[in-house]
C-alpha cells in the first residue's frame, strides 16, 4: 500500500541546518497497522505530513498506488490524497463553519464516493448521532476527536495516516477511542500509520517503527 525508500528532511534555522531524518525507508502492507514513535521533535509529524503530501521531503520517494507523490504537481497530489489518504491530524482541523454532519462528509464528498449508509454506520458507532446538528465548538475534545476520526474513515481510503488521535484525551477513553476506531478500520480494510507516545496503544497495532536520531528502528 505504501512504499517508502531514502526520504530525507532538514529544516533551516538561524542556528543553521536542522536534520530531521534522513534516508527513511519502510512498507506497509495492505491491511496492516503500524505505529510510528519516538521522542518529541524528532520528526515523526513532518515524516507524516510528507507521506500524506502536505510537506515536501529534501529528496526520497512516496510510492502510493504506485504513484510517487513526491513527483506530483499540487492538484495531482492534492486528487490522490482525497481518494488514497485519509488523515487525522493532532489538532484535528475540524470547519468551523460547518455542522457535525458536514465536517463528518467533507472528504466524502470532495472524493465524490459519498456512502450514506457507511455514514450511518459511522455515527452509530462512534456516538454521534445526537450531535450531528451541532458545531465543533460545540462539543468536547473527545467528542470533536471521534468526528475528526469519522472523516478520515467516512471516504474509505486505502491508507489512514493518524497524528496522535488520542492525544488529548485521558488513558481511559484513550482506549475506548482507539478500540472503536481498530474495529471501524478493519472493516475497510484500509491501512494504518499512527504517530503516538503511548506504549499501551501501540501494542494493539500489528508493529511499531521508532524514529530515532533521524533513522528508522
Amino acid at each position: 500500500m505504501l512504499h517508502v525508500v531514502g526520504l530525507a528532511k532538514t529544516y533551516l534555522t538561524s542556528q543553521g541546518p536542522l536534520p530531521l531524518f534522513s534516508d527513511v525507508s519502510f512498507d506497509i502492507h495492505p491491511g496492516e497497522s503500524v505505529a510510528l514513535m519516538g521522542e518529541s521533535g524528532c520528526g515523526k509529524s513532518t515524516l507524516l505530513h510528507i507521506l500524506a503530501g502536505l510537506e515536501q521531503a529534501d529528496h526520497g520517494q512516496v510510492l502510493i498506488n504506485q504513484q510517487d507523490l513526491t513527483q506530483l504537481p499540487d492538484r495531482q497530489r492534492a486528487q490522490l490524497r482525497r481518494h488514497y489518504i485519509g488523515v487525522i491530524f493532532q489538532q484535528l482541523n475540524l470547519i468551523p463553519s460547518l455542522s457535525i454532519q458536514d465536517n463528518l462528509a467533507f472528504q466524502a464528498r470532495l472524493a465524490g464516493n459519498l456512502d450514506a449508509d457507511w455514514l450511518q454506520h459511522l455515527v452509530s458507532t462512534l456516538g454521534l448521532a445526537p450531535l450531528l446538528q451541532r458545531y465543533p465548538a460545540q462539543l468536547s475534545g473527545g467528542q470533536q476527536q471521534r468526528v475528526a476520526i469519522g472523516r478520515a474513515l467516512l471516504a474509505k481510503t486505502p491508507l489512514l495516516l493518524a497524528d496522535e488521535p488520542t492525544g488529548s484525551l485521558d488513558e481511559a477513553n484513550a482506549e475506548q477511542v482507539m478500540a472503536l476506531m481498530l474495529t471501524l478500520i478493519k472493516e475497510t480494510g484500509s491501512s494504518l500509520l499512527m504517530v503516538t507516545h503511548s506504549a499501551l496503544l501501540s501494542t494493539q497495532l500489528d508493529r511499531t517503527m521508532i524514529l530515532k536520531q533521524g533513522r528508522l528502528s
